[in-house]
């Protein structure tokens, strides 16, 4: 029996169909376009002709036409390898087969390690290739048969000869240089003289001049007309790997009779399947190959990279002139339905930068996007960055190709054994850098897939809005609203960007105020935003200002939107100005199995994490910088916890941190590891285990924040890095340090160390002092400015028997006298408020202060009573604040004063204007924040009650504690209130109406109660 009987019809040999069966085998005998596979999907080659540009973001409008006369229309490839069969044509009798870019391997299983199958009807596998990734020989009985039983010699293998089909050449018919062209490619892919991009297009020159000669010769031999043979995929963009299929259509005009046209098609086959090449093809009159993209979107990406070989150039022309042209017209449609595969395959394969066997070409951020982004860019809705796609889709390219080459066969996934052997081949030192290398590339390519359907849908939207905008204008156009979000940031259109009045030439403190902005709002933020903050933003001083290290902590606090936004961040550049030693953690490898992440998403998942846990312990801002560096040491040599205590004691100055919480943060990183190992490793029972932990922490604050580190790292490292049974004994071990610590040091001590934290004015830790304690502080301490200035306006409020103002300006607060060297720069600006004693204060003024968009950074309330007291009967309030303007200017203090009186006689609903407002805001996709957490320090005071309060800051947050406490009939003798990123730790001190202390019970019915009311 001939090859042909084998197939059930010369259909079969037409298509190159790979398995037929059932009803497929019964297709009319000539049908010249059978079941084969319909064009593989293929990207555009990048560096081919000019892609459409980008798309102006304000406008709204595409980018110009592209000139598809020229030759270089753009064309963008298949975005998922899946294989879906395409229609069926009725008139041919069989289905169009499906579409695979790269496959070359026949419908159902195939072993990828195996070489590849040859993808013939009724042939033998070809065998593996060689390490060279040249066709390998087949053995016998297995070998690839040539055309017409030609005798064709391997590289490496004997010459073989078996029949050829009925009506095929015989043994004489010439089969243009198939010994010169394996030849040739051998001696191409083993010179290392032109690796990477040009060994790809001379690879491709090469196969199409032998191609154009197969195509030529059977042509004159069926004298067959109107034909064309196409590249498609990856050997349409000239781009051929090693071990690459060859993505062929051959296109015809329909004269020609289905017999010859048969017999052109298998002239053209089978040598390629002789010399063991993977081949994907397809036949195809120009109207079915539009009709099956039409039903098909992996037929329609392919078609759009058709490139011509040989023949009818004018026929292939106006075929891709129309595909186009029918890819733009259905962009509104085809896009969607492309991103949905995109997010299905970045399901089903992860994400290339985190998998230590990545897949290169189908896992998210690998060669299937970057094709994608081409198909987006040639609909002209969109355009993907260009800074440094095209060197990141080089890298994955060059990869593949090295592994083609040390492995033979036609793989995409980079096996860690198989790591090394492509390094070297590369170049690199080891199978790390590469990697690393990798990683990069795929980090790259997937923040521009991103930032691509990100605009993709923004215009979708537009689009789709525009005709019911147009009905409800009348025709006058909208202006898009533009809703601020900090000073110099604004939302539009979904994305948090610049203000029209920003001028970060000026604000060195704007990309970090950006980035908190649109991470609290849960925003992304714009490209463009970031690429002018990184063009013109100024670097910061050292140490970093106040309001810097304050809107650092509140980027880190966000929770999960923070990663996006540091990945924005990170592609602009600007973390490594920030943060100089990031560099050699990023995109770091984990060889560890326990590891999710690189070394740099992990550091960043863990500040996530710490997030979340924050409400535990009393200076969140610390917890939250140790997070974020506590492996920083990975980047270079030696012990990582010990490297890593060293860096981010600098890290930590460089901040804006202050010797002690640089300190802290020291101690955090160097023992991160501390509780894990020894509360696995060692017997809690014995006391030196307890006492070499407490030596190394040394206090109970720090012990506190290196419990939650511990738990946060654990949780950020993976599922198998922490249990229930592991925070047990981790909790054992911190009650039992912390008892140790508790006996050795003065709880006295403990509180004053609390309390100096306090005493520097930048929004740090809660002020625990004794109530008397605190008002020393306030009357002549530095936070509250020179003791003459309170006796003026204590003094004034007493005879006004009103409220007085005192707001400093950021000049006058310029020309303060510094304070030690040591302590860094107080947040935002000092607002002194003295009234007579009288309930109700504390709401109204915070209340105010919500009202005039004030945020409260760091406050101190306090009872003073005049030195002459019979004299004077009455005490004062003072209120001492360091507020900042969430955006704009401050407002004047004659107005704050104003409402002030107003709120406090009454006229001025404070929370009927907080609650229009709070209604009218939109609402925001940020991570939900942790719950507020309440608690009573019985050990705080002997003369009041302590309540300490730790809850996400929002606005108006102190006005319904405040509220909260005076509805419960309980006086605040002092309030010490820090806002430390986005996390409010306050702390009140409280008596009952007769000035003593509240019963244990009542205070803790308090606490519960405003915790509820917060929560």
């Amino acid at each position: 029996m001939g090859r042909g009987e084998a197939n059930g019809s010369e259909a079969g040999r037409v298509s190159g169909q790979k398995r037929i069966t059932g009803a497929d085998a019964q297709g009319p005998p000539g049908a010249p376009h059978g079941p084969g596979r319909s064009t593989p999907p293929g990207p555009v080659d990048e560096d081919a002709g000019t892609p459409p540009g980008p798309v102006d973001e304000d406008a709204g409008t595409p980018p110009g036409p592209v000139d598809e006369d020229a030759g270089t229309p753009p064309g963008p490839v298949d975005e998922d390898a899946g294989t879906p069969p395409g229609p069926v044509d009725e008139d041919a009798g069989t289905p169009p087969g499906p579409v695979d870019e790269d496959a070359g391997t026949p419908p159902g299983p195939v072993d990828e390690d195996a070489g590849g199958g040859d993808g013939r009807p009724g042939r033998a596998d070809p065998g593996p290739g060689t390490a060279d990734g040249t066709p390998g020989p087949g053995s016998a009985g297995r070998a690839p048969a040539p055309v017409g039983g030609t005798p064709v010699r391997l590289p490496g293998g004997p010459a073989v000869h078996t029949p050829g089909p009925p009506g095929s050449p015989g043994p004489d018919a010439d089969v243009p240089g198939a010994d010169g062209y394996a030849e040739a490619r051998l001696l191409l892919l083993t010179g290392k003289e032109q690796p990477g991009p040009p060994r790809r297009s001379a690879l491709a020159g090469l196969t199409d001049r032998w191609l154009a000669a197969l195509f030529a010769a059977a042509c004159r031999a069926t004298r067959v007309h109107g034909a064309a043979l196409v590249a498609v995929g990856g050997y349409g963009r000239s781009e051929l790997s090693p071990r690459s299929d060859l993505d062929l259509l051959l296109l015809h005009d329909g004269s020609a009779d289905p017999r010859a046209l048969a017999t052109l098609a298998d002239r053209i086959w089978y040598p390629v399947w002789d010399l063991g090449l993977s081949l994907d093809h397809s036949v195809r009159t120009p109207a079915e190959a539009r009709r099956t993209a039409g039903g098909d979107l992996r037929a329609h990406l392919g078609l759009l990279d058709a490139r011509p070989v040989a023949g009818d150039l004018a026929q292939v022309a106006g075929l891709r002139t129309a595909v186009l042209a029918d890819w733009r017209d259905q962009a509104q449609r085809r896009l969607p339905e492309l991103h949905d595969l995109c997010r299905e395959r970045a399901e089903r394969q992860g994400e290339l930068r985190f998998l230590l066997e990545p897949d290169l070409k189908e896992a998210r951020g690998g060669l299937r996007d970057t094709t994608a982004l081409r198909a987006v860019a040639a609909s002209w809705l969109a355009d993907a960055p260009r800074e440094g796609l095209a060197e990141a889709r080089r890298t994955l390219l060059d990869t593949r190709d090295a592994l083609h080459l040390t492995t033979g066969r036609a793989t995409d996934r980079l096996a860690l054994q198989e790591q090394d052997q492509v390094a070297a081949e590369l170049g690199l030192l080891d199978g790390d850098a590469l990697l690393r290398q990798v990683y990069e590339a795929a980090r790259t390519v997937a923040y521009a897939t991103d930032v691509t359907w990100r605009e993709v849908h923004r215009v979708l939207r537009a689009r789709s809005a525009r005709p019911r905008l147009r009905a409800v204008l009348g025709g006058r156009r909208s202006d898009p609203g533009r809703v601020p979000l900090a000073d110099g940031v604004v939302e539009q259109d979904g994305e948090a960007v610049l203000a029209r009045t920003a001028r970060p030439d000026r604000d060195p403190v704007l990309p970090l105020r950006a980035a908190a902005a649109a991470a609290q709002a849960g925003l992304p933020l714009s490209r463009h935003a970031v690429r002018r903050l990184a063009d013109a933003a100024p670097p910061l001083p050292v140490p970093w200002p106040a309001e810097a290290r304050q809107e650092f902590v509140i980027l880190l606090g966000a929770g999960a939107p923070a990663v996006a936004v540091w990945e924005a961040l990170e592609a602009g550049g600007l973390i490594d100005r920030l943060l100089p030693d990031w560099e050699r953690v990023r995109c770091r490898p984990q060889r560890n199995a326990v590891h999710t992440w690189t070394v740099d998403r992990h550091l960043v998942e863990t500040a996530v994490r710490a997030a979340a846990l924050a409400r535990r312990v009393d200076r969140p801002d610390l917890l939250l910088t140790a997070a974020l560096l506590h492996d920083i040491g990975k980047g270079w040599p030696g012990d990582h916890c010990a490297v890593g205590g060293t860096i981010a004691r600098d890290m930590a100055v460089r901040i804006g941190f202050d010797a002690d919480d640089a300190a802290v943060v020291t101690t955090l990183v160097r023992h991160h590891l501390l509780l894990i190992e020894t509360a696995t490793r060692r017997d809690l029972d014995d006391p030196q285990t307890v006492r070499a932990v407490a030596d190394a922490v040394g206090s109970r604050r720090a012990l506190e924040l290196l419990h939650v580190l511990t738990e946060a790292d654990a949780l950020a490292t993976g599922p198998a890095a922490w249990s229930s049974w592991r925070a047990s004994l981790v909790a054992e071990l911190v009650r039992r340090v912390g008892a140790h610590l508790a006996g050795d040091a003065d709880r006295t001590e403990d509180i004053d160390q609390r309390k100096h934290g306090n005493e520097h004015g930048h929004g740090h830790g809660i002020g625990s002092g004794n109530e008397d304690e605190s008002q020393d502080e306030t009357g002549s301490g530095d936070r509250g400015g020179p003791a003459a200035e309170y006796e003026r306006l204590a003094a004034e409020a007493l005879r006004t028997g009103g409220p007085v103002l005192s707001l400093s300006t950021p000049g006058t607060a310029a020309q303060e006298p510094p304070g030690s060297s040591e302590a860094p720069e107080p947040v935002g600006v000092e607002l002194l408020i003295v009234v007579p004693e009288r309930p109700g204060v504390l709401p109204a003024a915070a209340g105010v202060l919500a009202l005039h968009r004030l945020t409260v950074r760091s406050a101190e309330l306090s009872v003073v009573v005049p030195e002459d007291a019979a004299a004077l009967p009455w005490s004062v309030l003072v209120l001492n604040w360091r507020v900042a303007a969430a955006y704009g200017s401050l407002p004047q203090a004659a107005r704050l004063r104003a409402d002030l009186v107003r709120a406090l006689d009454g006229t001025l609903d404070i929370p009927a204007r907080l609650a229009e407002r709070e209604a009218a805001r939109p609402r925001r996709r940020g991570a939900a924040p942790a719950p507020p957490r309440v608690t009573v320090d019985p050990a705080a005071s002997r003369d009041a009650t302590v309540i300490e309060v730790r809850a996400q800051d929002a606005p108006g947050l102190l006005h319904r504690i405040g509220q909260a406490l005076e509805t419960a009939g309980v006086r605040v003798r002092s309030a010490h209130v820090s806002t430390l990123g986005a996390h409010a730790v306050d702390a009140f001190y409280v008596t009952g109406a007769d000035g003593l202390r509240l019963p244990e019970d009542t205070a803790r019915e308090l606490a519960d109660r405003l915790e509820r009311t917060l929560g």
